[in-house]
């Protein structure tokens, strides 16, 4: 029986959609709240049982190695003002997981990415999550696509119906329905300009057998001149079973604007200490002139 001990997190990307923020600053590290997206990221994997996670970073990303190391001058800052929630708080993040960095040297894709931690990963089936898409649900995505994997032991990528006209953003998927749930892939497609296959698009989960890496060593560039998964999983799903699982919970896209605004808004209404006066914020906006007037201007 196989198990998944090991993750990939893609931390790579130019952050392009969030200039001029990310210009000096890794998109990664734009939060959400108060802590940075990709801690929510490494936050699933850990809590869906990975002993083991590698980002796979560019340059100018050197903040996230150091949000997850230790930083003496702030602990003892911290320390010598009793300030102990915050010390432990500042603890937990350092000592959550073991974590590795690989840079990937050139922008050449998500699927050179994930190649870039072949030795990483070994012989083993490994998880890939994207830091820009954070899913909220009660047992993590990840955790519930482990369960499923363990029935399976075959590759699997989380799936969500999106509306037809945003199919083109994402690579989307051709199956046959096993359950509610869970579908045999038959091919896949990276952002269709015509005729999609379905609505089912791929949202940043995975769970891939080993033998993904032997297909991204030689997989010829896709779309946009780069080594894309979606076609490396095309021909996965040739050679042996590939499953979509449609999870249970809800997406924040963080890699756009809008989603990015969508997850800070509604995280917010979550946290306790700041529900009461940010949730009348919005009310009293909602009934100001000054939102009248942008709603005319929209």
């Amino acid at each position: 029986m196989k198990t998944v001990r090991k993750a990939v997190i893609p931390a790579a990307g130019l952050g392009t959609r969030f200039l001029p923020a990310t210009k000096a600053m890794p998109k990664e590290m734009l939060p959400i709240v108060d802590k940075p997206t990709i801690q929510y990221i490494v936050e699933e994997a850990v809590q869906s049982g990975i002993e083991d996670i590698i980002i796979v970073t560019g340059r100018s990303k050197g903040a996230i190695e150091d949000h997850f190391d230790k930083n003496f001058e702030l602990e003892c800052n911290l320390l010598e003002k009793q300030k102990m929630d915050l010390y432990e708080m500042v603890e937990d993040i350092t000592r959550m997981v073991e974590i590795h960095y690989i840079r990937q040297k050139e922008a050449l894709g998500l699927g050179h990415a994930v190649w870039c931690a072949r030795k990483f990963i070994g012989s083993e089936p490994f998880a890939v999550l994207l830091g820009d898409m954070i899913i909220d649900s009660p047992v993590p995505c990840l955790k519930q696509m482990m369960d499923v994997y363990g029935e399976r032991q075959s590759s699997l990528i989380s799936v969500e119906q999106v509306p037809w006209e945003d199919v083109h953003q994402y690579g989307v998927i051709r199956s046959d329905p096993i359950t509610d749930r869970l579908s045999l892939i038959e091919s896949l497609v990276e952002k269709p300009k015509h005729n999609p296959p379905s609505n089912l698009a791929i949202v940043g989960r995975y769970i891939l057998e080993p033998e993904i890496l032997d297909i991204l060593e030689t997989l010829e560039p896709g779309i946009g001149g780069e080594i894309q998964l979606t076609d490396a999983l095309r021909e996965l799903a040739r050679r042996q079973a590939v499953y979509g699982y449609r999870y249970e919970g809800t997406l924040y896209d963080v890699g756009s604007k809008l989603g990015f605004l969508k997850a800070t808004v509604e995280f917010a209404l979550r946290r306790e200490e700041i529900r009461g006066g940010f949730h009348s914020y919005l009310r009293d906006l909602q009934e100001s002139p000054l939102f009248e007037r942008m709603t005319v201007r929209g």
